[in-house]
């Protein structure tokens, strides 16, 4: 089940030219910065009520958030939704016809389990899942 929205990534170039605007100007609790190495990828957390915004700095020439910034730009690259159980989620979505980049959940950043919805699928919006390690 859907429990709310866990997060919204924006891809950036560099988060040292983007923490102080969403620190110092829009006030944001700043919660850490860490690298995921498997998906080429540094992030900084702010916190926001229940969700938390994460700026994304690509750590490699590979990195699938250069990718998307060199096609389309800095800015929203996906939305997370936190579900009580992922597994149950992908597979409720797959007998919906729902296409699926993710066939099973990965590791993602903070310890979460995650697995990415095809954008086509979801009106040209990269998707995310995201379980909580604590669940």
């Amino acid at each position: 089940m859907i429990e709310k929205i866990n997060h919204i990534a924006i891809a950036v170039r560099s988060l040292e030219e983007h923490i102080p605007f969403y620190r110092d100007v829009l006030n944001l609790e700043f919660r850490c910065t860490e690298v995921v190495e498997d998906q080429k990828v540094r992030l900084a957390v702010f916190r926001v009520g229940e969700t938390q915004i994460e700026l994304l700095e690509p750590t490699a020439a590979d990195s699938p958030i250069l990718a998307f910034i060199e096609k389309r730009g800095e800015g929203m690259h996906h939305i997370s939704y936190q579900v009580d159980d992922i597994e149950k989620q992908i597979a409720e979505l797959k007998a919906k016809q729902v296409r699926m980049i993710d066939q099973s959940p990965r590791s993602g950043a903070h310890g979460s389990r995650i697995a990415f919805l095809h954008p086509q699928s979801s009106a040209k919006v990269l998707s995310e899942l995201t379980q909580e390690v604590d669940r």
